[in-house]
């Protein structure tokens, strides 16, 4: 085949091929066409055509009651037409519906979400709560009853009849200024229709994204409870759990966000209970709870439950004045962290934040305070790990005289060294571990630190989240999809001064290099925590090395090694009674020594 004929057949393709794409027929005449054929094989089968009935598709789309149901338990209250009542002081913003008389979404006011819309807690269908009746042989759930509203000030009470004299009651009461609401449960006449001797109530709901990072807020958020006469726990903060609730009576449940919480507080405590929590797979959402209590039933002409609602910040000093320790939600770390947390670190940071403060300035202070108390134990550590350093060269004989190949001896050899210059080994690890609770304490005190939230310092715009310097579009493995420029130089600092501790021990070998890694590893786990937290252990690295800066300025390597010389001479310090610790640590070396010959 020559070139023209080629190229002539092409353009044939591509001319059938235009042509069946323009003068294809369009989808409505097909659609056309095969309803001409179906009515044209029809008739000739004999078969009238039957047109489509608009009225049963109404009707199924928006089905009709059964007479019977309307006749049942609650039967006029099982239809009717949704529509909300508001209740509203200076705190909150609640929107009551008709239909299940329940909360539909609660508003917090002066709040407002990371991009600057109201703060909703939950709205829509997704939020559901109701009793679960057994009424007649059926069981009803309030959540699909239609009740009626009537309010008088800032009270409204919704009423779903039974039947003449019997009706179930929601009472809410908002008082000013204040983040509670009373919920107040009334069952009249229904002693002879509801059977056993308890009533479920259930509250489901979905928590929507408030805060930048939703991997922070999924970190954060749980179902918490507390029985009667124990402790506050909560579910799982990083999946999918269901808990059942049976050792005691529980006091109150909450679904907690996390730096936001509804809970619910029952004075009569409930009998027992279910907690669940998910994760869902939308974006915006963080965690779906559902909760059923267990409410005793006395079969009583008039029923009354007295509960109260909350819904706001989780500010410690805001939970702890609700009472019924729900401050204990605040994670403020295991134990003993928690204790440091809340009876030394917050204290300290409340009085600074009386003054008024920038956050900023705020934890500068806070960190400052922190290393003058620690200072003692810098010192301590610092001049271990010096005296330690001017015996390297004399440890340095011993390995070379006994020889690699004999660890247990050389180890052997260096405790006798150490025993002459009165030097510990672990002098300089003990003050660093003695330090490491307080740091620990501050990660976990400054992500659950509510009043770091929208607060501002040089670039960073919200201390209680990261601070994007680099936003990369995508996720990066073991970084994410941003770099944080506070962690960065968290990480460099961190390095330098690794580097400078290094040189003070006189690190040799492979314990030169540890020290490198751990820092570079902070960088991609801190990379998503907030700024406030980098910030401090930015400033904490800065305060240390000025502080290892004057005692080095303040230790004579030459005074240190005449004072070892000095102990060394000593005849007497062989004498002195060896501690149960060094007697235990010699015999095993010593067995060590006569198992290898």
């Amino acid at each position: 085949m020559d070139r023209n004929t080629f190229t002539g057949l092409f353009l044939i393709m591509i001319i059938l091929a235009g042509s069946f794409y323009f003068f294809r027929p369009s989808e409505a005449e097909m659609k056309k066409a095969r309803e001409t054929e179906r009515l044209d094989s029809l008739k000739k089968a004999g078969v009238t055509p039957v047109q489509k009935d608009t009225t049963k598709i109404a009707a199924i789309a928006n089905p009709a009651v059964d007479s019977l149901a309307l006749k049942g338990p609650f039967g006029t209250a099982i239809t009717g037409t949704e529509s909300n009542t508001i209740l509203e002081n200076e705190n909150l913003l609640i929107t009551l519906s008709n239909k299940g008389g329940k909360i539909s979404s609660v508003e917090i006011k002066g709040q407002k979400t990371f991009s600057g819309k109201p703060l909703v807690l939950f709205a829509g269908s997704e939020n559901k709560f109701g009793l679960n009746l057994n009424a007649a042989g059926k069981v009803i759930n309030t959540n699909d009853l239609y009740f009626t509203p009537a309010k008088t000030g800032n009270t409204v009470t919704m009423r779903a009849n039974y039947g003449a004299n019997a009706y179930v009651e929601y009472v809410y009461d908002l008082k000013a200024l204040s983040n509670k609401v009373a919920f107040t449960v009334n069952l009249v006449g229904l002693q002879q229709v509801i059977a056993g001797n308890n009533i479920g109530l259930n509250w489901q709901t979905t928590l929507l994204q408030q805060e930048k990072s939703i991997e922070s807020e999924h970190r954060y958020s749980a179902p918490y409870y507390k029985y009667l006469d124990g402790d506050v726990n909560h579910l799982s903060v990083s999946k999918d759990e269901k808990e059942e609730l049976s050792k005691s009576k529980i006091q109150w449940f909450s679904f907690k966000q996390h730096f936001f919480s509804a809970s619910l507080i029952s004075k009569q405590a409930f009998e027992k209970g279910s907690l669940e929590v998910k994760i869902p797979t939308a974006p915006g959402q963080v965690k779906f709870y559902d909760a059923n209590m267990q409410l005793p039933y006395a079969h009583t002409a008039n029923q009354t439950y007295e509960m109260e609602f909350y819904f706001g910040t989780n500010k410690f000093s805001a939970l702890k004045a609700q009472g019924y320790d729900l401050e204990q939600q605040v994670d403020m770390g295991y134990w003993p962290l928690k204790y440091i947390n809340r009876f030394i670190v917050l204290p300290v940071f409340n009085f600074l934040n009386s003054f008024g403060w920038n956050y900023g300035l705020i934890i500068l202070v806070l960190t400052i305070l922190l290393k003058v108390a620690l200072s003692p134990l810098t010192y301590k550590s610092y001049l271990s790990m010096a005296k330690m350093r001017v015996l390297k060269p004399e440890m340095d004989e011993i390995k070379a005289k006994v020889g690699e190949d004999n660890p247990t001896l050389v180890q052997q050899e260096y405790l006798k060294l150490y025993k002459k210059a009165g030097v510990n080994p672990l002098g300089g690890c003990l003050p660093m571990v003695l330090q490491l609770p307080l740091v620990m304490a501050f990660f976990f005190f400054f992500p659950n630190l509510f009043e770091l939230r929208g607060e501002s310092f040089l670039w960073m715009k919200d201390l209680s989240t990261y601070d994007e310097f680099i936003k990369f579009g995508v996720k990066i493995p073991f970084i994410g999809d941003h770099l944080s420029l506070m962690c960065v130089l968290m990480t460099v600092s961190t390095l330098i001064m690794t580097y400078f501790n290094n040189q003070v021990s006189g690190a040799t070998g492979q314990m030169k290099y540890i020290g490198y890694i751990m820092p570079i590893i902070f960088l991609g786990v801190l990379n998503s925590y907030p700024a406030g937290l980098n910030y401090y252990y930015f400033l904490a690295n800065l305060m240390t090395f000025g502080q290892q800066f004057l005692i080095r300025k303040m230790v004579d390597d030459e005074k240190i090694h005449a004072l070892i010389q000095q102990n060394k001479a000593r005849p007497a310090d062989e004498k002195k009674k060896k501690s149960k610790f060094q007697q235990r640590l010699d015999d095993y070396m010593r067995q060590q020594q006569q198992a290898k010959k």
